[in-house]
C-alpha cells in the first residue's frame, strides 16, 4: 500500500464534469494497493494519515494533524501508485491489487479515517477523475505500509 499525502488549502475531484468530492483545508490522499496488502495495514495507514503532524501551530512548526485543525480528507483511489518503474520506460502494474479487492480496501480506508473522527470526501473508484488542488507549502509525503 502506498499513499501520497498532500497538505491542501482546498481540493476537489471531478468526474464527467461533475464535482464528486470537495474539501477546504485538509489533506488529499492518493492511495494505491498492492497484492499482499493486509486489512491491518489499512487501519494503521488511516491512523497515520489523520494523525500526521503536518500543519503549523502558532509557532510556525509542523505540530498539528488534520484531525487537530478540524480539517478534512479527500481520499482518491490511485492504482498507478503501485506501479513498478524499475525496468524500461513503461510502468508495470503486475503488483497492483485486483480491482475488487482494491476497492474493498479503499472503502475500508475511508471508513477507518471516519472512525478517527475526520470528515472524508472521496473520488470514485475506477473512474476517470480530474483532481484539482491547491497544495499548501507545497507539503507532500509518500507513505508505504513498510513505514507503519
Amino acid at each position: 500500500m502506498k499513499a501520497c499525502v498532500q497538505r491542501v488549502l482546498n481540493a476537489k475531484v471531478v468526474v464527467s464534469g461533475e464535482t464528486v468530492g470537495e474539501i477546504e483545508q485538509g489533506v488529499v490522499v492518493l492511495i494505491g494497493f498492492e497484492k499482499g496488502d493486509l486489512k491491518s495495514y489499512v487501519d494503521k495507514m488511516a491512523k497515520k494519515v489523520v494523525n500526521l503532524r503536518i500543519f503549523e501551530d502558532g509557532s510556525g512548526k509542523m505540530n498539528l494533524s488534520v484531525k487537530d485543525i478540524g480539517g478534512k480528507v479527500l481520499a482518491v483511489p490511485n492504482f498507478t501508485l503501485a506501479a513498478d518503474c524499475k525496468k524500461g520506460r513503461r510502468p508495470s502494474f503486475q503488483s497492483s491489487e485486483e480491482p475488487a479487492k482494491a476497492e474493498e480496501m479503499f472503502n475500508l480506508f475511508v471508513e477507518k479515517c471516519r472512525e478517527e473522527g475526520v470528515e472524508v470526501e472521496t473520488g470514485i473508484f475506477g473512474a476517470d477523475m480530474k483532481v484539482h488542488l491547491v497544495n499548501d507549502g507545497p507539503v507532500t509525503f509518500v507513505l508505504t505500509n513498510k513505514e507503519l
